[in-house]
C-alpha cells in the first residue's frame, strides 16, 4: 500500500503540529516495519502568509527525523480548507489518502489498524477512535443533523443542552459502542478521514464551496453513496479541536453559511 497525507495550516500553534508530526512520522514508521505500507507522501498546504509557512518550517526543523519527510504548498492565500486539500488533487499517485487536522496526534499504530480495516473491499473510508486533550471521548461519527440539534450543539447554553440531551446523544450515535467497529457510518469529521484515494479521487475531493465547516459531512454523503464509510475504533487519535461557537463570530458565520449550503444540497431536517 503507498499512502498520501495531507495537513492543511494557517497560523498554526506550533507546539500541536510538531506533536502531529511527530505522531505521523511514528505511525508510519510502525507500518512500514510491519510490512503493510510501502511509502508515504506528506503533504503540508499552508493557507497563511510567509510567518505562517516560516511557523510550519519551524516545526519541522524542530521535529528533525521525527517528523516524516514533508513537501509543502504555499502561495495561494486563505483559499479555505476543502480548496486547499484539493490543491494537492492532481499529484496524489498513492493508494490511501489521509486528510488530518493539524491539531490531531495518531497511535503510533493507527495506520497500521486502519490498513488492516480497509482489507475489506466494501469499506472506502476510516473514521477513527477520538478523545480529547484531557482523556475524555469525543463523539464526532454522526447521524445526519436536524437544524434544532446544530442550534442545540453549537449555540445553546449548558442548562439546555442538558434538557435535551436525548437529540444530542442521537445526533452523536452514543446509542452505539464506540468500542466496536460499525458501519456504515452517516457522517464523520474531517479531522481525520482516512479514504481510497481513487474513490476520493473520482469525487474531485471535497467540495470547494464550503470555505469552512460541513466539507467532511458534505464528502462523508458522497462516500456514502460509493462505498462504506467505517468506524473502527483500532484506529485512535486525540484531537485538540473546539467547537466554532467557541472561536469567535466569524467561525459562527462561516458555520452558518456551510450550514446552509450542506442542507441546500442534501436535504433539510427540521426536527
Amino acid at each position: 500500500m503507498r499512502l498520501s497525507a495531507a495537513i492543511v495550516t494557517y497560523f498554526p500553534d506550533t507546539q500541536l503540529l510538531e506533536r502531529a508530526f511527530r505522531s505521523l512520522g511514528s505511525a508510519i514508521g510502525r507500518a512500514r516495519r510491519e510490512g503493510v505500507l510501502d511509502s508515504a507522501r506528506v503533504f503540508v498546504i499552508d493557507n497563511g502568509d510567509e510567518r505562517s509557512l516560516d511557523a510550519v518550517r519551524s516545526v519541522l526543523l524542530q521535529a528533525g527525523s521525527a517528523a516524516p519527510p514533508v513537501e509543502i504548498v504555499h502561495g495561494q492565500g486563505n483559499v479555505g480548507y476543502g480548496r486547499a486539500n484539493n490543491l494537492v488533487l492532481p499529484q496524489l499517485d498513492s493508494d490511501l489518502h489521509l486528510v488530518m487536522n493539524p491539531d490531531v496526534e495518531l497511535a503510533e499504530d493507527a495506520i497500521v489498524q486502519a490498513l488492516r480495516a480497509l482489507s475489506d473491499a466494501r469499506v472506502g473510508a476510516i473514521a477513527p477512535s477520538v478523545r480529547g486533550t484531557g482523556g475524555e471521548r469525543q463523539y464526532l461519527c454522526k447521524r445526519y443533523p436536524s437544524l434544532w440539534v446544530l442550534f442545540l450543539r453549537g449555540f445553546a447554553p449548558e442548562w439546555m443542552r442538558r434538557r435535551f440531551h436525548r437529540a444530542l446523544d442521537a445526533y452523536e450515535m452514543r446509542d452505539v459502542s464506540p468500542d466496536e467497529a460499525f458501519a456504515p457510518v452517516p457522517l464523520a469529521s474531517g479531522c481525520f478521514l482516512l479514504v481510497r484515494t481513487p474513490l476520493f479521487s473520482r469525487l474531485h475531493g471535497f467540495d470547494a464551496g464550503y470555505f469552512m465547516y460541513f466539507e467532511d459531512y458534505d464528502l462523508s454523503v458522497r462516500i456514502g453513496r460509493e462505498a462504506e464509510l467505517a468506524y473502527v475504533p483500532g484506529v485512535k487519535i486525540v484531537h485538540h479541536g473546539g467547537e466554532a461557537s467557541r472561536k469567535g463570530w466569524r467561525h459562527v458565520a462561516w458555520f452558518l453559511r456551510s450550514a446552509w449550503r450542506f442542507f441546500a444540497t442534501h436535504g433539510w431536517k427540521i426536527a
